[in-house]
């Protein structure tokens, strides 16, 4: 992390899990344990959630992002949200072009571009993931598959808008499988990551971004993960739904 240039972020990304009793009950638990982090605090939970979340974390340093919008600001689009929606109950972020959409769900490059466009529209602050199949890893075009996404997701987002945007690297191959990638590995992504956001951009905007890291971080790996330069937080997954488990990688984030 380099915290003199930009805002480390630790954020939960809690997927399928917790009714709105239990949502209660774990932000209220980690609230208390994240009170003093030198980092920002998100959680990202189910739509049925982000009411009683705002709630609950109300007078609290935890920010309360969703986990997808639609593009469309209003129409027939049974079963969406739309982020003018979101930003009206009080959300201030939303997760964006995640594997597992993009596996389960069709997403691809061209709507999580016009998702991302839409939620910069709305006001809020796209978390936009990016990260390499296994098989692409193997056949070492990490680093195409990677600028692709980031050329194609961010297509025509000004510099401006950018500022309100945080990247997160997900090697596929490590999302739910317990797999890792090293401490290296995933310093060497997000440094190209920022590499391609120079030439896209320029350095300094590059430099700004926040660029988060979110295959399996959990309590036991966040302090070697954190402390790569490039690595500018975490998007967590199963260890955000445990409040000490989470408590520990905010901890981390705020050396």
């Amino acid at each position: 992390m380099n915290k003199a240039v930009r805002k480390a972020v630790i954020a939960g990304n809690w997927k399928m899990n917790k009714t709105p009793k239990e949502a209660k009950e774990l932000l209220s638990a980690v609230a208390p344990l994240v009170k003093e982090a030198d980092c920002e605090v998100i959680a990202c939970v189910p739509f049925v959630d982000l009411q009683t979340a705002i709630e609950t974390t109300d007078g609290t340093n935890i920010k309360i992002g969703a986990e997808n919008c639609h593009w469309a600001e209003s129409g027939a689009f049974t079963g969406e949200i739309s982020a003018p929606m979101l930003k009206e109950m009080g959300v201030e972020y939303v997760v964006l072009g995640h594997s597992e959409r993009r596996q389960y769900f069709g997403e691809t490059d061209e709507t999580v571009n016009k998702r991302t466009k839409a939620a910069l529209r709305a006001g809020l602050k796209p978390i936009v993931c990016v990260g390499e199949l296994l098989w692409e890893r193997e056949c070492n075009i990490t680093e195409e598959v990677i600028a692709r996404q980031i050329k194609l997701d961010l297509w025509d987002v000004s510099a401006e808008e950018l500022k309100n945007i945080i990247i997160a690297y997900e090697p596929v191959w490590a999302i739910g499988t317990g797999k890792t990638a090293t401490a290296e590995q995933a310093e060497e992504v997000c440094a190209f990551i920022r590499a391609t956001l120079a030439k896209l951009y320029d350095p300094a905007a590059a430099e700004a971004v926040t660029i988060q890291y979110g295959g399996s971080m959990n309590d036991g790996n966040a302090d070697e993960l954190l402390g790569k330069t490039n690595v500018d937080g975490g998007l967590i997954g199963g260890a955000s739904l445990v409040a000490e488990k989470f408590a520990a990688i905010v901890k981390a984030a705020s050396k």
